[in-house]
């Protein structure tokens, strides 16, 4: 039998290669004389630069940036189609592995890093820039990342607004124009996560701020300044907050597509392109897809549901594995076109012990799979 394996990174955790790696070593274990093929993915978050620059025989290139609280760190973007195309991944500069879990503060990360790291790879003049969201620590509209590629932010002093989703609420009014000229005539393609829209009961502080440190009266408030961000720039024409992804990355991919003119398409769909996904489907038997967490999120745009409507043209079988399984109904999953779904996770275990024996479990859940389906051949 021909298994695909084709998983996302494990956010935090582990790399989507490492993933595979491990999945392939426990499938090898039950079914030996199986031929197993590894095809690591990213759908706009955590790893999706590097993901690119692999299938792409790219080159990635380190500078220095500013993460969500303003520390300097080094981050990579990539170059592709010999530089003629940049990738920027917002989780590299802004990204929530950055900041330990008990040092979190949504209010106040800001995006300023992922605008410098844009700055950097514009450097190389590419015609196009494929901006990937996910994976951050920020709630602040992508106001930070404007600000580092020049555009005023201002109060009612002529001050600029405080960095983080706290300081949205002081905005007064605003100058876009060098952050827009820095950009002119460049192509943005911006892949996106999720679905979600930058405001309300699904928007990107309520849905995505409690894993980046929100309180729930905190999300209330972030949310009610992305509102009040995005109604002061409704008054010049700009719309950040009424189309599916404008919630991505903490309101990112409102800004850059609402301001920027970023066009948004779904991450896992242009990493399935580059690494010609459908050629690989078309001759497997069956196909295993992992994630950190598999629930409700995953039906908007992550790796396995992305995997799995591609397996459904070529009737292929998908199996999902997870550190975590959401709760609930799961129909959404399984419409989307994965056959099962199951934890790795061998019992009730804690967070730290999920962390660092995944591997592990993955390849001990990917033997027992592969025994089970040999058997029933």
């Amino acid at each position: 039998m021909r298994v695909l394996i084709a998983p996302d990174s494990f956010k935090e955790c582990l790399t989507a290669e490492a993933v595979a790696n491990a999945i392939a070593v426990g499938w090898l274990r039950g079914a030996p004389a199986d031929q197993v093929v590894q095809i690591p993915l990213a759908d706009g978050g955590e790893g999706t630069t590097a993901t690119l620059v692999s299938a792409m025989r790219g080159t990635l290139h380190q500078t220095w940036v500013s993460d969500p609280y303003g520390a300097q760190i080094s981050a990579s973007y990539g170059l592709i189609e010999e530089g003629r195309t940049a990738i920027v991944e917002v989780a590299e500069a802004s990204g929530l592995h950055w900041v330990a879990e008990s040092g979190r503060n949504a209010m106040t990360a800001s995006s300023y890093g992922t605008g410098e790291l844009i700055m950097a790879a514009l450097q190389h003049q590419p015609e196009t820039l494929i901006v990937c969201l996910g994976g951050s620590a920020t709630t602040d509209g992508g106001a930070g990342m404007l600000q580092a590629m020049g555009a005023q932010l201002l109060d009612d002093n002529g001050h600029p607004i405080p960095p983080g989703g706290e300081g949205l609420q002081h905005i007064s009014h605003f100058d876009l124009a060098e952050a827009k000229a820095n950009l002119a005539g460049v192509r943005i393609v911006v892949a996106c996560d999720v679905t979600n829209l930058l405001l309300g009961d699904l928007g990107a502080a309520a849905v995505f701020g409690p894993q980046k440190g929100a309180s729930p009266d905190e999300a209330r408030v972030l949310d009610n300044n992305l509102g009040t961000f995005a109604r002061c720039l409704e008054k010049s024409g700009y719309d950040i907050s009424s189309f599916a992804g404008s919630g991505a990355a903490g309101g990112i991919g409102g800004a850059v597509a609402g301001i920027l003119g970023g066009f948004l398409k779904p991450g896992i769909e242009l990493v399935m392109s580059a690494v010609d996904m459908e050629a690989h489907m078309q001759a497997t038997d069956l196909v295993i897809t992992a994630e950190g967490a598999i629930d409700g999120q995953s039906a908007s745009g992550k790796t396995p549901t992305g995997v799995a409507k591609l397996a459904q043209r070529y009737q292929v079988p998908v199996i999902g594995l997870a550190g975590k399984l959401g709760g609930g109904n799961m129909a959404a999953i399984h419409d989307a076109g994965i056959t099962a779904v199951f934890s790795i996770a061998p019992g009730p275990i804690s967070k730290d012990d999920a962390i660092a024996n995944a591997a592990h479990y993955l390849e001990n859940t990917a033997e027992q799979l592969a025994r089970l389906i040999s058997g029933l051949k």
